[in-house]
Formats: structure tokens, C-alpha cells, sequence
């Protein structure tokens, strides 16, 4: 069993199911900047399921693109909504805001920061994949 690529799909798996858990059953709408980031991580799910089924160890080489712009998507996102500075240049100027917050426990887990640990998790298993191919 290949333990980074089980990792790497289960992660994206479980982000993509919570996204559409956030939309479909709490009915929170996404902003601009989380359907990029579900733009993103939607076909994750399938490539890295893939990959894992037939023991693919090169899927690293579309699958690392992908997950870093991915980080970086989020970790601007998340940006938005916590350093208020940033709000100055945000993006989302019709609809929902991107700085807005739906959740926010413990004063620092938002749901672009979910996207981030997971973006950052497959991006971390990609290169660990890479380095044992």
C-alpha cells in the first residue's frame, strides 16, 4: 500500500466532502475565492483516487501544480480575513465577501484555513511521494 498516496486522497476526499457539507447542508454560499479553491481541489479527489487505485507514483508530476497554486489561493483567502489591512484589496466586490467568516473556532480556523492544511497536506505527501520515486 502506498501510505502517502492514501494519504493524499483521503485528505482531498474529506475536503471536498466538508465543502459540500458548508454549502449544501448549512447553506453557507462560497465566495469567489472559495469556488477557486474548489476549482482546485474537486478533481483532486478524482486524480489522487485514481492514483492510488493503480499505485501511480508519478501522479506527483499534476498533482504538486495544482495543490501549490491551491495553497496559494488559500493562504491569500485567508489573509483576507485576518489581516484587515488586506480587505483594501480584496477581490469579491459583488455577493459574498471574501473576508467574511462563517466559521472562526478558537479564533483562527476558518474555512479557507481548512483549505490551506489540506492543500498544504497533499502538496507536503506529493513531495515525499517524489523524493521515494
Amino acid at each position: 500500500m502506498n501510505k502517502p498516496l492514501l494519504v493524499t486522497w483521503i485528505t482531498s476526499l474529506i475536503a471536498t466532502l466538508g465543502s459540500l457539507f458548508f454549502s449544501e447542508v448549512l447553506h453557507y454560499t462560497p465566495c469567489t475565492l472559495c469556488w477557486y479553491q474548489r476549482i482546485l481541489m474537486y478533481p483532486l479527489t478524482l486524480i489522487l483516487g485514481i492514483a492510488f487505485y493503480y499505485g501511480d507514483r508519478k501522479v506527483y508530476k499534476y498533482v504538486l501544480p495544482i495543490s501549490m497554486v491551491g495553497m496559494i489561493i488559500s493562504a491569500y483567502h485567508y489573509s483576507l480575513q485576518k489581516i484587515p489591512v488586506l480587505k483594501k484589496f480584496e477581490m469579491c466586490t459583488s455577493g459574498i465577501p471574501c473576508s467574511g467568516e462563517y466559521i472562526n473556532v478558537f479564533g483562527f480556523i476558518t474555512i479557507p484555513f481548512l483549505a490551506l492544511i489540506a492543500f498544504s497536506i497533499i502538496t507536503i505527501m506529493m513531495f515525499v511521494l517524489r523524493k521515494n520515486h
